[in-house]
């Protein structure tokens, strides 16, 4: 059954800018999340577990990205997360 072409996004720059805001947003809230675990706990544990939790993440913010109404408010969201768990890893 194909979707109905009114939730569809007529823009592709809206579609463009929710593309990259998941795969590039989410991959640097993902990792800067996995940094700020990192100078919490041990290195190498962070690491271990990071092949896992890390692919779980990125896939969940991915798909946040294409829930959420607006593209600008994934785009500010990841941005402040990003910048919130890297922020102790550039302090030090």
């Amino acid at each position: 059954m194909p979707a109905n072409p009114k939730y569809l996004t007529k823009s592709p720059w809206t579609r463009l800018s929710r593309i990259l805001a998941g795969t590039l947003g989410g991959y640097t809230a993902m990792i800067s999340f996995h940094l700020l675990l990192a100078k919490l706990f041990p290195a190498a544990k962070v690491v271990a577990t990071a092949f896992f939790t890390g692919y779980l993440m990125w896939a969940v913010l991915l798909l946040i990205a294409f829930i959420t109404p607006k593209p600008w408010q994934v785009w500010l969201a990841y941005a402040g997360l990003t910048l919130l768990c890297s922020l102790p890893y550039l302090i030090s």
